[in-house]
């Protein structure tokens, strides 16, 4: 799906504003065949993270920073390299090993993430060393960016009466992505960044991949778990994604998910003195959709000098409502838009409206000098938003072309405002900035099932808005017996951080091996003091 962020550590950060001499099978890499075909990765596997303070003042004093080189592309391996980011927490007792996170998005940096929210995780410390990572493309590690290009679609272009014009602009957005975002841009998405896994896993000393991945780093997982059964360690999957539905569906979903926790978070914003929308649920629901048909047709100003608008507020709510954590910061900053036609608080859900220029940071040649980390300050703001799509596109293989988008945009408009009036179009937009770029692999859909590995535990919350629970038991069944399914029965996008019966569960296998019983469900009760 479209996935966002966890919201472990973006709801604390929003409210807050190699050893060579290893033999290849110590390495854990497998031999080349005898014919040679296979590229000669083993510079890559030979690998060991030299850890060191991380720098910055944002950095906490026990958080150490290193990286691992990976082939810029797997079939090449000589044709260039990219480093990418890592951050840790050391074992507090003694080590099993490491414990990969990935916070999701795609396109969360998890370096970043794992200093922001890195409380959340210190149970994790008694058995492992707690490692957060930029995949490739995101945060430190080579980051993409758009540029100037804009994901949102001019007014003057609508999508139902004049089609072609719109497809024309995104195809040119998706020629300024490529221009900004350099030689990583082809070799994006998760079958490459699961391979970097493996490199990462064999870099931190482990036979055995431990991982633990939040809504998009569930796809990173099963896809790892297809191409790498054998190096399975204890997997956990938090707010598990489709693996098989096209973008098209997943935006339908995604949109209605939104709606539901939209409507819950107004009902609740009502009941309280400094709700911007009065008492009245219902009126309060219609009175959201209008404040975004207003500022789409007239958009205010913001301090950078940009344009405010109805889809950029719609952006910020998406964001702000993957957490009730956050619903007395969306309350606020609701009021301080229509009271006073302030945007800042709802530009702190985002990060921000447009993105500066530049280069490619971070990718280096196979001749290269030293480098390829980008410094924290040079990341492009964009680059989260810019490297959800370039992933997303590149993990989907449907690529229509301008006609029959054009036939299907009717009905596909349709589908997206009855699912949401307020989401509908924001979701509609995501879903066409495929359309300009390459096809994606085939891979997810068609070898991610099945798979032989050790047992993986899958998280599925009921009233999650951006990964429904279907998927969880959809991808479960798509993954064979391995996965083992925990059923929680509360609100919200994951449910690490926001149950104390999850939490406690997933420690308990992470830590343990113990395993809850396929089927087994944590409730809301369950959580109260």
């Amino acid at each position: 799906m479209l996935a966002k962020l966890s919201t472990r550590s973006m709801a604390r950060r929003r409210a807050m504003i190699a050893a060579t001499g290893l033999t290849l099978a110590a390495a854990g890499l497998p031999a080349l065949p005898a014919n040679g075909s296979e590229p000669d990765l083993s510079r890559f596997y030979g690998q060991k993270v030299a850890w060191a303070r991380c720098e910055g003042v944002e950095m906490p004093e026990d958080l150490q920073c290193g990286k691992v080189t990976v082939p810029l592309d797997y079939t090449k391996p000589h044709a260039g390299t990219l480093d990418l980011a890592l951050a840790r927490y050391r074992a507090t007792g003694k080590p099993r090993g490491s414990l990969l996170l990935n916070f999701g998005g795609p396109g969360g940096a998890g370096v970043a993430e794992l200093a922001a929210g890195g409380d959340e995780f210190m149970g994790l410390t008694e058995g492992y060393d707690v490692v957060g990572f930029d995949p490739r493309g995101v945060g430190r590690s080579s980051p993409v960016s758009c540029g100037d290009a804009s994901t949102e679609l001019d007014e003057d272009a609508d999508l139902r009466t004049d089609p072609h014009a719109v497809l024309r602009q995104v195809r040119q957005a998706a020629d300024t992505c490529a221009k900004h975002s350099g030689p990583v841009l082809p070799h994006i998405g998760t079958v490459n960044a699961s391979r970097d896994l493996d490199v990462m896993r064999q870099a931190l000393g482990d036979k055995k991949l431990n991982y633990l991945g939040f809504s998009y780093g569930t796809r990173l997982g099963a896809v790892y778990a297809a191409q790498f059964p054998k190096r399975v360690g204890r997997l956990v999957l938090d707010g598990v994604d489709t693996l098989t539905e096209p973008l098209s569906e997943q935006g339908v979903a995604g949109a209605a998910g939104q709606q539901r926790a939209l409507e819950d978070f107004v009902t609740w914003c009502v009941k309280d003195i400094g709700c911007p929308f009065g008492t009245d649920a219902r009126s309060a629901r219609e009175d959201v959709v209008r404040l975004v048909e207003s500022l789409d047709s007239d958009p205010v100003a913001t301090d950078f000098g940009e344009e405010f608008t109805g889809q950029d507020l719609v952006g910020a709510i998406s964001q702000a409502l993957y957490s009730k954590e956050l619903w007395p910061a969306l309350e606020r900053a609701l009021a301080s838009l229509v009271e006073d036609g302030d945007t800042r608080a709802l530009l702190g859900f985002t990060g921000g409206i447009s993105a500066p220029g530049g280069g490619v940071p971070g990718f280096r040649a196979a001749t290269g000098t030293d480098g390829g980390l980008v410094d924290q300050d040079e990341v492009p703001v964009d680059n989260l938003p810019a490297a959800l799509m370039a992933i997303n596109c590149a993990d989907d293989p449907d690529r229509p072309g301008a006609d029959r988008i054009a036939r299907d945009l009717g009905r596909l408009h349709a589908t997206y405002e009855d699912a949401s009036p307020v989401f509908g179009r924001y979701r509609l937009t995501e879903y066409l900035m495929c359309y300009g770029r390459p096809r994606g692999t085939d891979f997810i859909r068609e070898k991610v099932r099945d798979v032989r590995t050790a047992k993986m535990l899958l998280v599925g919350t009921r009233g999650d808005p951006a990964t429904p629970y279907r998927w969880t038991v959809e991808t479960a069944e798509r993954l064979g017996d391995a996965a083992v399914v925990l059923d929680n029965r509360s609100e919200g996008h994951t449910g690490y951080a926001s149950s104390r019966c999850v939490h406690r569960k997933v420690d308990a296998f992470l830590l343990y091996g113990s395993l809850p019983p396929d089927g087994s469900s944590c409730g809301p009760e369950e959580d109260r003091d």
